[in-house]
């Protein structure tokens, strides 16, 4: 089959989130890095501004993607979109956005075709219309990232690793989220595992922003310890893949309800499953006996099974596939 041509419309946004050097850096990589050296497909990358109008494409494209469906790192207005007949393909913002802004204006003006992103479909019409095609797409993990990192037996084996945002559980700040704020802009809806964890003694916790290890640089921090934690409450986050694919044993919490089993990791085999009752007896349990071998051999198998099957370019041709239904 000839290859795709594929236009890529995008407005470089002001916090640089397309860039390596963004907390996500992940999204980056899937696009500018992934997208291109795919032989199925010839991409074109079109930095519209704030204001673009189609009409003025002098080539014929046979998809349209957007970075997201809403103007984040788009242009404010995209112009003449739904004259077109070329189908228009958008990342999925966080599924929760759908109850801040106005997602059906967006997919009409936009006239967009299908979506994706690394959330389960289930979870993805909880917010929005079944009427809407989705594709599921799990791989974010750009390898060469993951290269090179020390080794597990030369990693701290006293402390667990536990990154990312966490609730303030403050009197004021849960006081402002209950008056104000709706269940959904709840950290706590989001972090509430993260948190507890956040508060013991031989827990490491680092926020976001605030360490030198942002974007590319993230594997660098999980490098230096033996196990770490994965732990998003409402569904699994691409900390999922980032953990283990650097070699850190990973506590994961695995609900019913957070979807995680859907990802095919196996509890004790490539990672550890936590949940909000376990999850000190579990940490104590590798602590007590860390130089254990089982432990750098789940790490191993879970590295094996996030690079193997989170990859980019899994996930970029899970895309093709889906570009590849919208022009037959």
């Amino acid at each position: 089959m000839k290859q795709i041509n594929v236009l890529f419309l995008y407005r470089q946004c002001k916090e640089l989130q397309l860039s390596s050097g963004f907390y996500y850096s992940y999204e980056y990589h899937f696009f500018f890095s992934a997208l291109k050296r795919n032989p199925r497909i010839n991409v074109t990358y079109l930095d519209a501004g704030p204001s673009f109008d189609v009409s003025s494409l002098n080539k014929k494209f046979d998809i349209i993607l957007l970075y997201e469906n809403r103007n984040v790192c788009e242009p404010d207005r995209i112009i003449g979109l739904n004259k077109l007949d070329t189908p228009v393909i958008a990342q999925l913002s966080d599924a929760w956005d759908a109850l801040d802004f106005d997602h059906e204006s967006f997919h009409d003006n936009w006239k967009i075709n299908a979506y994706f992103n690394f959330f389960p479909t289930e979870y993805v019409h909880k917010f929005y219309p079944k009427k809407y095609k989705y594709k599921m797409i799990t791989g974010w993990l750009e390898k060469s990232l993951f290269n090179n990192l020390k080794k597990f037996d030369l990693r701290k084996k006293d402390k667990i690793l536990n990154s990312g945002a966490i609730a303030r559980m403050n009197l004021k700040s849960r006081l402002v989220i209950k008056l104000f704020r709706t269940k959904y802009s709840d950290p706590l809806t989001f972090y509430k595992l993260r948190t507890m964890c956040s508060k013991l003694p031989y827990v490491d916790y680092t926020s976001t922003m605030q360490h030198e290890y942002v974007g590319d640089k993230y594997p660098k921090l999980l490098e230096q310890y033996s196990s770490a934690i994965a732990a998003t409450t409402n569904v699994y986050s691409p900390k999922y893949f980032e953990i283990p694919a650097a070699g850190c044993m990973t506590f994961m919490e695995s609900t019913e309800k957070n979807y995680a089993k859907n990802l095919g990791f196996i509890n004790n085999k490539n990672c550890i499953f936590i949940n909000e009752k376990n999850y000190q007896s579990k940490f104590n349990e590798y602590l007590d006996d860390k130089n254990n071998p089982k432990w750098k051999q789940i790490a191993e198998n879970g590295r094996t099974h996030a690079l193997e099957n989170f990859n980019n370019d899994l996930g970029i041709n899970s895309l093709i596939d889906l570009m590849e239904e919208l022009i037959k």
